[in-house]
């Protein structure tokens, strides 16, 4: 049967009324739990006297009684389970019963006789009452201040949570989100949603514009209010960040908050957009400086790392040596290294050695991971200091520190050098949210930092590792400007180059293409604009397979099965595709390599989303940063074990994944975090290398196909490339340049620098002394 309405104000289609036997599994940060509870009412026909419920709760007080509502699921190994959607601590409502429950241990201090002589006064809606302004409660007799700000306390403690699920369920908000708001707002969460709902814009992760307005409009605020307008400003910004926009000129921002408001239909004229953006200015809630538009965020960012930058390089290198010396420096480090440097990587050595920043920039097979390695050394053997880490004491710092934007660009280097290296943010000791352990006030240690793939950086990182570089390191900044840009705001190894003010080596002659390789000789076509059909022609490290769209999933299937077939290691093969939902998606791709590579078997367990079955031995790539468990976006592991539930010994449902050699558990609401690694996106490739790459290049992708996007596609394989689908296509796609020019202003202000007039030096007095007059 169905409850249509209940005097609780609880409206259900299922439901049960219970009370806790016990507490199962508990997680207070999430407010997630499971517990048992004992049956005292339902709707539902079941024959149990106590059930298993789950879900966004917080931990249930023994002997209280719960309102729960959600539906059942029948679990695999522990059956019948309640999973809660919404719930809220059951208080009666008749006024004996609410005397009982104000009167009980759960309030200290409050008798019969008070408890009584609220419920007279404030009637039986006196818990939400008081709930929502604890000043009604001035007027009940014998109540003193002091009581009744802990009756305050502890109703909300017990019911502040409650109390939001259950009014913000009105408005369709589930238990996650109720959640999150709870932990930003906790007992204003009511009353700045229904007077200020535009507030949770930029206070809620998730909590979108126009989630915002339907809120506004059940609430009868109207569509010209100002707060509407305002948070519509700061929307429009917030949403160019996922455009690379540091900042957007004015006119630009004015029409695109106008669309969002839909001005003309809601009486907003130009002028009071523009009225509310010098408000917001005046309140440094955005900056508006020279018809820009930027969050404060980014603007002082990329302010601060001009500052930085401009810091560090107007100090002296301390240590300089001449050209004779370093002429037999890197003599013997060619004779130890049996190589041969070119002109080009010789200067990139010498200017390395002689600046306090320089970008050593250029394509694949330049030479880039050589001239590190010689700079790292002729620096060590100029100033006398050793390679080996292990000679170093605790309180004397290893001088060289390398660092990449992400961990297998630091896996890379640390390879290629044999030195360690580490991630920016692990370096600097992100705590996950915005806070760093190294800044201005706490500088990393050391002589020389180099940073690698250096274009994969955004403006915000660069600022953060910029502030914690202390005055007498120098720094060797590493990076290929036709690549991708970075995934956040900003180009700032663009806009460094194009400045002017850092001094840059370029290296053009490329080495491992006279070593016959096919793979670099096509990334320089592309680089410079010289790649036509007859570039494609196969080679012996080259191939693209022609084969119509519907076709594409299907030969690539064919070329993974034929390379498993011959022993390869999952680890070394990588499909790489633009776009994640079409028919030859990275969805799809995924989950046709894992049938064909990891099916589903008894000897592997598996555990099921909505979207996708994840099994042990499964490649995964992580999604997000979790610098608590130090893993980073883009992170590739592999799934080794897969827990089940077990209600005696508490253990919950995980996936545990092995990062290179850290493992890391998922629990089941945490795997949203990682996906299918067979395919990865091209962006998400960024800073690594495969042994063997695959590439579907089809017309469905054509929005996607950029020259930036498949040249950094056919730079990431270092022995085998093998691309399948429309050849047109691919031409077609190098020969789009990326149009989507980001609104920076670094340049400019890099530029300034430049032109900041020197003193000019005074003329000294000549001296005169008597024998000048001789």
């Amino acid at each position: 049967m169905a409850v249509e309405e209940r005097q609780d104000g609880m409206q259900h289609k299922s439901y049960i009324k219970g009370e806790l036997v016990h507490n199962i599994f508990v997680n207070e940060d999430e407010h997630f739990s499971i517990a048992r509870i004992k049956v005292l009412d339902t709707n539902e026909s079941i024959s149990e006297s106590d059930v298993v419920i789950k879900g966004y709760f917080s931990r249930l007080d023994p002997g209280e009684t719960y309102l729960f509502e959600g539906e059942f699921e029948q679990h695999k190994k522990f059956g019948l389970q309640y999973q809660v959607n919404h719930y809220k601590r059951f208080v009666p409502d008749t006024e004996d019963g609410l005397i009982a429950y104000l009167s009980s241990d759960l309030f200290y201090g409050i008798g019969k006789k008070i408890a009584g002589r609220i419920v007279e006064e404030l009637g039986e809606n006196a818990v939400s009452k008081i709930l929502n302004d604890a000043r009604v409660l001035d007027s009940i007799q014998g109540l003193n201040k002091e009581k009744a700000d802990q009756l305050s306390k502890d109703l909300q403690e017990h019911q502040g949570f409650e109390h939001i699920v259950v009014h913000l369920s009105g408005y369709g908000f589930g238990l996650k989100m109720a959640q999150k708001i709870y932990k930003v707002y906790k007992d204003e969460a009511i009353s700045i949603l229904e007077t200020d709902p535009y507030q949770y814009v930029f206070d809620i992760e998730g909590f979108g514009f126009q989630r915002a307005d339907e809120v506004a409009r059940q609430n009868n605020i109207p569509m010209n209010h100002p707060s509407r307008i305002q948070a519509a400003c700061i929307y429009i910004l917030q949403h160019s960040i996922q455009e690379g926009h540091v900042y957007l000129p004015l006119e630009k921002h004015l029409f695109q908050v106008d669309q969002l408001l839909n001005g003309r239909a809601n009486g907003i004229e130009v002028d009071a957009i523009t009225e509310q953006i010098i408000e917001l200015n005046h309140a440094k809630k955005l900056i508006n400086i020279e018809s820009k538009v930027y969050l404060p965020a980014l603007y002082y960012s990329e302010s601060g790392f001009c500052s930085q930058i401009d810091r560090i390089i107007k100090q002296d290198v301390k240590e300089q040596i001449t050209a004779s010396e370093l002429m037999k420096i890197v003599g013997s480090i060619e004779e130890e290294e049996a190589l041969s440097y070119g002109r080009e990587q010789y200067e990139a050595i010498e200017q390395a050695l002689a600046s306090k920043v320089m970008i050593l920039t250029g394509g694949p097979g330049t030479g880039k991971t050589t001239v590190i390695k010689g700079i790292i050394n002729a620096y060590a053997q100029m100033n006398q200091l050793s390679l080996d880490p292990d000679d170093y004491k605790k309180d004397d710092p290893f001088p060289f520190v390398l660092t990449a934007p992400t961990g297998r660009a630091a896996k890379r280097m640390k390879e290629s050098t044999g030195l360690p290296a580490v991630t920016i943010h692990r370096l600097l000791g992100w705590n996950g949210h915005e806070t760093f352990e190294k800044d201005e006030d706490n500088q990393l240690e050391g002589k020389l930092l180099v940073i690698d793939e250096f274009s994969m950086v955004d403006i915000w990182l660069a600022n953060q590792l910029f502030r914690a570089i202390p005055n007498d390191m120098q720094v060797l900044i590493v990076g290929d400007e036709d690549q991708l840009p970075s995934v956040g705001p900003g180009q700032v190894l663009a806009d460094l180059l194009k400045s002017g003010l850092v001094p840059y080596v370029q290296l053009n002659e490329v080495y491992r293409q006279k070593e016959g390789s096919k793979i670099i000789q096509l990334a320089h076509e592309i680089k410079n604009n010289q790649c036509g059909l007859d570039s494609l022609n196969k080679e012996s490290d080259f191939n693209f397979i022609d084969c119509p769209e519907y076709q594409v999933v299907d030969v690539i299937m064919q070329i993974v099965k034929r390379a498993y077939d011959k022993g390869v290691d999952p680890k070394d093969l990588q499909v790489l595709a633009p776009m994640y939902r079409s028919k030859a998606g990275i969805h799809r791709i995924n989950e046709e390599i894992q049938k064909l590579i990891n099916p589903k078997s008894p000897q592997r367990r598996e555990v099921r989303t909505k979207e996708v079955t994840f099994r042990t031995g499964d490649k995964v790539i992580q999604l997000v940063n979790q610098p608590e468990d130090g893993v980073f976006n883009g992170d590739i592991g592999e799934i080794t074990a897969i827990f089940e539930e077990d209600e005696n010994s508490d253990q919950t449902e995980q996936v545990v994944v092995l990062f290179d050699e850290k493992e890391v558990a998922f629990e089941r609401k945490d795997l949203n975090n990682i996906m299918h690694a067979y395919c990865t996106s091209i962006h998400k490739s960024q800073g690594s290398e495969f042994p063997i790459v695959i590439i579907p290049v089809i017309q469905g992708y054509r929005r996607m196909l950029r020259k930036n996007l498949l040249y950094t596609a056919v730079t990431r394989c270092k022995k085998s490339l093998i691309l399948c689908g429309n050849k047109r296509a691919f031409i077609q796609g190098i020969k789009e340049e990326d149009t989507s020019n980001r609104f920076t202003s670094l340049e400019e202000q890099l530029q300034q620098l430049l032109e900041i007039p020197q003193p000019e030096e005074e003329e000294e007095e000549e001296e005169l002394s008597p024998y000048d007059f001789l």
